[in-house]
């Protein structure tokens, strides 16, 4: 009984003092706030030791093994060790051991910025190909609604490049007078992109913003008082 009850009761004071230090924000409440943050970075630490220990663990039984795709596992070992290393003992740190971890010129800073950086631009522009395959089927004109957001995505693309600005002054210069009212609808172009993420866009944001907070408070009131006991490993 002691192992569910404990939690709850940890759950149920540390988020009721949390809640009590934001509203009053006076002694002795008010600090209470920086204090429990404070214990979360102590205790996150000991997160990251078991986290690290959990990594090695999972991938030296994987390559032991021999079982498939072992050999990205030794990847991820020296990769997992040696920005370990490079960052515990900072080394080719200018700054020596008293130095940000991040330094310019640290062998940490030089292995993020020479590895993980083209890395990381290389998987989101591998990700640019599935947002473009998954924007065409969203984009097809099957119905009213469908249309709405194809339209206003097509005047949102071409708005945010100079091609509205061009195409006008190219009629200006090339075309007889009586028809520069296309190049006044290609200078209106921005103006119309401007308006859709402002106003229908900036609306949809918010709203979308407000229902997550009230998801938040919801599941918020649902672990301080122990109704969401999923965490615990069991609903029951």
């Amino acid at each position: 009984m002691w192992r569910r009850t404990i939690p709850i009761l940890i759950v149920f004071v540390v988020g009721s003092v949390l809640i009590v230090a934001e509203f009053i924000p006076h002694k002795p409440f008010g600090g209470l706030g920086e204090d429990f943050s404070l214990y979360f970075d102590i205790i996150a630490v000991f997160a990251f030791l078991l986290g690290g220990g959990n990594l090695c663990r999972v991938h030296i039984s994987k390559v032991a093994k021999k079982k498939k795709d072992w050999e990205f596992s030794i990847v991820t070992l020296i990769g997992f060790l040696v920005m370990l290393a490079a960052g515990l003992f900072k080394i080719n740190n200018p700054m020596g051991m008293q130095g940000d971890v991040s330094a310019s010129g640290s062998l940490f800073a030089n292995l993020y910025d020479s590895i993980f950086t083209p890395l990381q631009g290389t998987m989101y522009a591998l990700l640019a190909f599935f947002v473009a395959s998954a924007s065409y089927r969203a984009f097809r004109a099957k119905n009213i609604d469908a249309t709405i957001l194809l339209t206003a995505a097509f005047i949102i693309l071409l708005g945010r490049t100079p091609a509205p600005s061009l195409i006008a002054n190219g009629i200006v210069g090339s075309w007889p007078g009586f028809l520069h009212w296309i190049a006044d609808i290609f200078r209106f172009v921005p103006v119309l992109t401007d308006w859709i993420m402002d106003v229908p866009n900036l609306a949809g944001q918010r709203a979308i913003i407000i229902g997550i907070a009230l998801g938040v408070i919801s599941m918020a009131l649902r672990l301080i008082l122990g109704v969401e006991r999923t965490y615990l490993g069991s609903d029951k």
